[in-house]
């Protein structure tokens, strides 16, 4: 299952396949993957993390193998949530979906042109601190993306919160490169 904000559901792509989507068809597993993508726009992880367990435990099957993706968007810099709130909402998630039996892997919020660098610079950190601690595979998108060319060329719109097809592969081509096949436990 993904969790997360309108990035996890390829909001302004094109295609509609977002990093999930890319991910997930480049993605060879010799077991189905059943992906389950449940965002809500502009939420913050103080949302996330109230509303992330009722919606997963309801498709949640004791016969699989329940994994739980997190990307953590950057709404917690527009609702003024603290560094110390967003790391506890967060902490809170991985500690409950552990004891769910659920592994989780994080994919961090990407760079914005309308928040200052070094907010999102240090909640991407955060965010990284928290994951590292419980042994959560972690994947930094702010800090590669940063000074992307493609990447500024896709947020180049005023206001710009998600990225177009191009922004989309980049974020797809970090997760596929941090991490998820090992985590999946199949060759990349």
């Amino acid at each position: 299952m993904v969790v997360g904000d309108e990035l996890v559901a390829g909001r302004g792509d094109a295609r509609a396949m977002g990093w999930t989507g890319r991910v997930l068809a480049r993605t060879d597993s010799p077991i189905p993957l059943t992906a389950m993508v449940l965002p809500v726009p502009g939420e913050n992880s103080k949302q996330l993390s109230e509303r992330w367990e009722s919606e997963v435990m309801a498709r949640y099957s004791p016969e699989a193998d329940n994994r739980l993706v997190i990307g953590t968007g950057s709404h917690d810099l527009d609702h003024g949530i603290s560094l110390i709130r967003a790391r506890l909402n967060l902490a809170n998630v991985l500690d409950q979906a552990t004891r769910q039996h659920m592994k989780s892997f994080i994919v961090g919020p990407p760079p914005r042109a309308d928040v200052p660098a070094k907010a999102l610079s240090e909640l991407s950190n955060a965010y990284r601190d928290v994951a590292e601690r419980r042994g959560v595979p972690y994947v930094d998108t702010y800090h590669p993306l940063a000074s992307h060319d493609q990447w500024q060329t896709d947020m180049a719109q005023p206001g710009a919160y998600t990225p177009q097809q191009a922004g989309y592969g980049l974020l797809a081509w970090l997760v596929l490169h941090n991490g998820w096949h090992h985590w999946l436990g199949i060759n990349a």
